[in-house]
């Protein structure tokens, strides 16, 4: 159950006398309450050294239990033909975690995505990684020779030409053809196209200081949330706001991520739904004398930045864009997505944007412009 669950089988303090021993021996005293052998046999009367309840014991019973999901897979998988998606990550305890996924089509005709193995690797070089996929294989009864396909990120050890992963996989197996992941192309060419125009990348550097400012500390993301359901309760009385089951739910402001671009769109949508809460926030801290200087200086910068026309033109401007692009983002990331549908999804992505482009200039100025009557902002003289 804790294996199915996720859940750490390991507890701070694991003594007899210990409050919390952990998941898995506060579980199994919960089963010895059920069932008295459970509770004769292991608990009371098993030898010390003969308990099978030990840390290593613990590891061996995962083990085992990871031993056969795999051996499940391998007998899934039979004499087919497979996929091999990879990619590496950090974990809490800085290490290279590599993990290894198959995609094949099993004898129903139905195509399988299975999450094979994670292993620590040493380093990320691609020799390195192509060892240790190999290794993986081999120990599973697959052969490299059966690999139809590799989908990597855009790392140079990945995807380099010569001596990344997808070439050295490639002089083993010539058909093991790879497809660069159509989802990270589309974050890498977003985050390039935003840093090309200096309003767009200013706007995102200000909007994460404000959401800095802002989410501090807990009382003053509490403070935040107050002055929202205020906003909400006014806007309904002004008949503003429609009701119902699940709509104006309070939440906090969303910050971006640095490799999730679809994160920024969330982070806009934030923003703009709990504009008016942070204005009022932001203005009670730059004038509040009990706050600490730097505070008060913080504040008042991203006051003065949030007030701004161009503040709210780039933020209306970028959440029409992103709800576009998010479509997308989200679609090539489905599991069931095929070639066809994804390149659909593109053309249909870039019409959008077109049509955007050349039609939706006067509805965008006036939707700025009420946003900033609603919210008392200067709106400059255009025609100037």
């Amino acid at each position: 159950w804790l294996t199915f669950q996720g859940c750490p089988f390991r507890g701070h303090d694991e003594s007899p006398g210990s409050l919390n021993r952990g998941n898995f021996l506060e579980m199994l005293k919960l089963l010895a309450s059920y069932n008295k052998e459970v509770n004769e046999v292991v608990l009371e009367n098993a030898p010390k050294n003969a308990k099978y309840t030990s840390p290593d014991v613990q590891k061996e019973i995962l083990s085992i239990l990871a031993q056969k999901v795999q051996k499940s897979i391998r007998e899934e998988i039979g004499n087919s033909k497979f996929c091999i998606m990879v990619d590496e990550a950090r974990d809490e305890s800085k290490k290279e975690q590599m993990a290894i996924v198959l995609r094949f089509v099993n004898k129903e005709g139905l195509i399988k995505e299975r999450f094979l193995d994670l292993i620590h690797v040493s380093d990320t070089t691609a020799l390195t990684l192509k060892e240790s996929i190999c290794a993986i294989l081999s120990a599973n009864g697959l052969s490299i020779q059966d690999i139809r396909g590799q989908g990597y990120d855009g790392a140079s050890n990945m995807r380099g030409e010569w001596n990344g992963l997808k070439a050295l996989i490639l002089n083993e197996c010539p058909y093991a053809y790879y497809i660069y992941c159509m989802a990270h192309q589309l974050q890498l060419a977003l985050v390039a196209a935003s840093r090309e125009v200096d309003e767009v990348h200013n706007f995102f550097q200000h909007a994460n200081f404000i959401i800095n400012v802002v989410s501090a500390s807990p009382k003053r993301n509490d403070e935040l949330l107050a002055n929202q359901a205020e906003e909400i309760a006014r806007e309904i009385e002004l008949g503003e706001l429609d009701t119902g089951r699940g709509a104006n739910q309070i939440s906090s402001l969303q910050r971006p991520g640095d490799t999730r671009w679809s994160s920024h769109y969330k982070s806009i949508l934030s923003l703009k739904k709990m504009f008016g809460a942070t204005f009022l926030f932001l203005r009670s801290i730059a004038n509040d004398r009990s706050v600490l200087k730097y505070s008060r200086g913080d504040a008042s910068g991203a006051l003065r930045i949030i007030v701004t026309f161009d503040f709210v033109f780039i933020l209306l401007l970028m959440e029409k864009i992103m709800k576009i692009t998010d479509v997308l983002c989200q679609t090539l990331q489905k599991k069931n997505i095929d070639i066809l549908n994804a390149m659909d999804s593109v053309s249909t992505t870039k019409v959008l944007l077109g049509e955007l482009q050349n039609n939706g200039w006067e509805p965008l100025l006036e939707e700025v412009k009420l946003f900033c009557g609603k919210h008392e902002i200067d709106i400059p003289d255009l025609s100037k």
